[in-house]
Order: structure tokens, then C-alpha cells, then sequence
């Protein structure tokens, strides 16, 4: 049975001595930089940076995305169901009101939502 590990075993030990042959020879073969003001200053297209970092966006566009990546799971759930409806309904129902409350949970966050003005963008 340990047999079987062996490959797993070699690509693993592979892997990390290419790392450190890696690491190390970029550490024994590259040039050591001097460090001054200029080169540690960040870079911007070549231009110098003025002003503040990125600009702050509302949290209306968090919860929309949140929203996004939510709903757009479920479809990602409700994929492989709807492809074996007929499998599935032909052994029993269960499969159905599962799908059905599942989609039932999902209505009442998407009404909570709704009631809580989360895709709203003019307020």
C-alpha cells in the first residue's frame, strides 16, 4: 500500500528541493542592490505619486456585490439539480422540496433585501 505514495512522495520532494535550489542560487547569484530613497519610493507610470490612494467607494457597493456573488452561487447549486430533475423526481420527491425550500430561503433573503433598500443606489 506505501508503494502507492511513492510518486506522490518524489513530486512533493521534486518540488520543494527545485524551490530551494531556486531560492538559493537567486540568492548566491544575484546582485546585491544598493538601497536609497529613489529606489524605495513607489512607482507610478513613471510619474510621481501625488495625492491620496484609492478612492473610497460606498458600502451600497459592497452589499450589491455581496449580493451578486450570493444569488449568483445559487445558480451555481441549482446547475447539477436542474440536469438530473428527471433522475431525481423519478425516485422520489424529496428532491423537489428540498430545491423548493432551498429557493424559498433564498426568496426571503432576496425580499429582505429588497425591504432593507441593499439595491439601491440613489440613497
Amino acid at each position: 500500500m506505501l508503494e502507492s505514495f511513492y510518486p506522490v512522495i518524489l513530486q512533493a520532494l521534486t518540488a520543494i528541493g527545485f524551490a530551494a535550489i531556486s531560492l538559493g542560487l537567486s540568492v548566491l547569484l544575484g546582485k546585491k542592490g544598493r538601497r536609497d530613497g529613489a529606489k524605495d519610493t513607489v512607482y507610478e507610470c513613471g510619474m510621481l505619486p501625488v495625492g491620496g490612494g484609492a478612492p473610497r467607494f460606498s458600502v451600497k457597493f459592497y452589499m450589491v456585490a455581496m449580493l451578486f456573488v450570493l444569488f449568483d452561487i445559487e445558480v451555481v447549486f441549482m446547475y447539477p439539480w436542474a440536469v438530473q430533475f428527471k433522475e431525481l423526481i423519478a425516485v422520489n420527491s424529496v428532491a423537489l422540496y428540498s430545491v423548493l425550500g432551498f429557493v424559498g430561503v433564498l426568496a426571503v433573503a432576496y425580499l429582505y433585501a429588497l425591504k432593507k433598500s441593499a439595491l439601491s443606489w440613489n440613497e
